[in-house]
């Protein structure tokens, strides 16, 4: 099959044709009922102002399924710096980087996420480009603790090759922008896996109505989860449980056996949250710990091995910095208002449950490492199964 240069997310990327893709199927579009809130244009975490988005997808002969993925919470996040707290939900995973978030209760660089033994060589690049950047670091000013966020992709990618080079997030640091983006087996999500499903990158966003200050949530996922089949949920329909014998993945060269019905493994989920209502460390942790409540919807369950680690930002409550490095706090009015608090707690459930949707709806069967292939769900026969059971709830009522 022969390879091509393609140009994937902002970022050039090595692609075999018949997988790479630039998929956008959000399941609100494919007849998943919108939930309680309005989405937002793009239905995606660049729905809130100021956010920037880059993937890097790495698709190389038979074994390489990796990639990374950046996201920006402002132009110049050195200068100025957002609000943000980090919620680690079940902790066998990284998320490099959160103390000193939580310590000073801002993020000031991108966040970045990668493939599990890609971490060190990721943090690399974003202090590379923070040097490149901002010359003054490690100089007269202080340094960086980059934020980088890993899940394993061992399954589909040859994970010990190391392929996502420190050069690699250097030079896709520079390539994020607002707007549309790809989701699915895309950026960090190139070899990830759910519910024995083929998943990834998955994003939606929610706006609050103008009564109650008209804020946008975005939620974007990068979904790896450690879940049987049999629990996995869209809509309030179990589709799982009918899905139980069907699609497993299959490990030719490796033990020579097809997924068992029900087997769950340990996985993993990186979460992050974005919005422009003004909150603080407090709120934004608050609001962190809600995406739980929008796993809980899908079915997902948090093993002990699992690394399900969420971080949350406001692009509106900011922390600026002098010519002389001194970091302000923010003057701006902190969201006070606990209808307007529920409302953003809201939001963030509906907006986590459907990115988690659009993991799975966007993501297509892949091919990867010794041959073991993970099929993407069945969405035809998934709306099929949503819509019957819907006309059957319309017959009885």
């Amino acid at each position: 099959m022969s390879r091509r240069k393609v140009s994937v997310g902002g970022a050039r990327a090595l692609c075999f044709a018949a997988f790479c893709y630039s998929v956008l199927i959000i399941p609100a579009q494919a007849g998943i009922s919108g939930g309680m809130y309005a989405r937002g244009r793009i239905d995606g975490i660049t729905d809130v102002p100021g956010v920037r988005l880059a993937h890097l997808t790495k698709i190389e002969g038979a074994n390489i399924r990796t990639g990374a993925t950046v996201i920006f919470p402002d132009a110049d996040p050195w200068n100025v710096k957002v609000a943000a707290a980090s919620e680690p939900y079940n902790g066998n995973g990284e998320m490099t980087g959160t103390h000193w978030v939580d310590e000073a209760g801002y993020l000031e660089t991108p966040i970045v996420l990668t493939d599990t033994l890609d971490v060190g060589l990721a943090d690399d690049g974003v202090i590379t480009w923070m040097m490149q950047r901002y010359p003054q670091v490690g100089l007269a000013d202080d340094v960086p603790l980059p934020v980088v966020a890993e899940c394993d992709d061992q399954t589909l990618n040859d994970i010990r090759g190391r392929h996502v080079t420190s050069q690699d997030v250097t030079a896709l640091l520079r390539t994020a922008k607002a707007g549309q983006f790809s989701r699915g087996s895309v950026g960090a999500g190139t070899g990830m896996e759910a519910f024995g499903f083929k998943a990834g990158i998955g994003s939606a966003s929610r706006v609050l109505p103008a009564k109650l200050g008209g804020y946008v949530v975005g939620v974007l996922v990068n979904d790896n989860t450690a879940s049987s089949r049999a629990t996995l949920t869209i809509d309030g329909v179990h589709v799982g449980r009918a899905l139980q014998n069907q699609y497993l993945p299959v490990f030719p060269k490796r033990a020579s056996f097809i997924q068992s019905p029900g087997r769950s493994s340990d996985g993993s989920i990186i979460i992050v949250v974005a919005t422009n209502a003004p909150l603080d460390h407090r709120q934004l942790g608050a609001l962190a710990k809600r995406v739980e409540l929008g796993m809980g919807r899908v079915g997902m369950t948090s093993h002990i091995g699992s690394g399900d680690l969420f971080i949350a930002f406001s692009t509106s409550y900011l922390y600026r910095r002098d010519a002389d490095f001194n970091v302000a706090s923010p003057a701006g009015k902190l969201v006070e208002d606990t209808d307007v608090m529920n409302a953003l707690y809201g939001a963030t459930v509906e907006a986590t449950e459907f990115a988690i949707y659009d993991a799975l709806f966007s993501a297509r069967t892949m091919t990867g490492r010794d041959g073991v292939t993970i099929y993407g769900l069945p969405v035809d026969r998934v709306l099929k199964m949503i819509r019957t059971v819907r006309a059957a709830e319309g017959g009885a009522e």
